[in-house]
């Protein structure tokens, strides 16, 4: 089945979608943003993840170690709320983009309707006299 049967509408190349806004570059773009928002919040959760060890190394007490166990946890916490909360963000601006394409589609649909199904005739008015 080819593209045309099933869109309804003709193939295009990818410049045209670019500058028509036919086709909402939004959805790949946030998913660009979310992992390299994932990335950042990776390195710093490991980068506090390293300066604890590190300050336990130095020490080399069990001081150091008793203070490094707890930020190594923490840190560990903290980078999975992030992650969530970064994931629920992104989730949301992906919800209120796709609402925008689905009013689209409905709009398109609801013309091409409109072009298939005949106006009713309007009514004369009664000429009594």
């Amino acid at each position: 089945m080819s593209f045309n049967a099933t869109s309804g509408r003709k193939r295009r190349g990818a410049v045209f979608d670019l500058l028509s806004f036919d086709r909402l570059l939004t959805g790949p773009l946030i998913h660009l943003i979310y992992w390299g928002g994932l990335a950042l919040v990776l390195l710093f959760g490991f980068g506090a993840i390293g300066a604890a060890v590190g300050l336990a190394l130095r020490n080399m007490s069990l001081e150091g170690l008793l203070l490094a166990a707890p930020a190594v946890v923490a840190a560990f916490l903290t980078m999975a709320v992030l992650a969530l909360l970064w994931r629920a963000g992104c989730e949301f601006f992906l919800a209120v983009f796709s609402i925008a394409e689905d009013l689209h589609a409905l709009r398109t649909e609801g013309d091409r309707d409109r072009l298939i199904t005949p106006k009713p005739a309007a009514r004369q008015p009664l000429n009594l006299g």
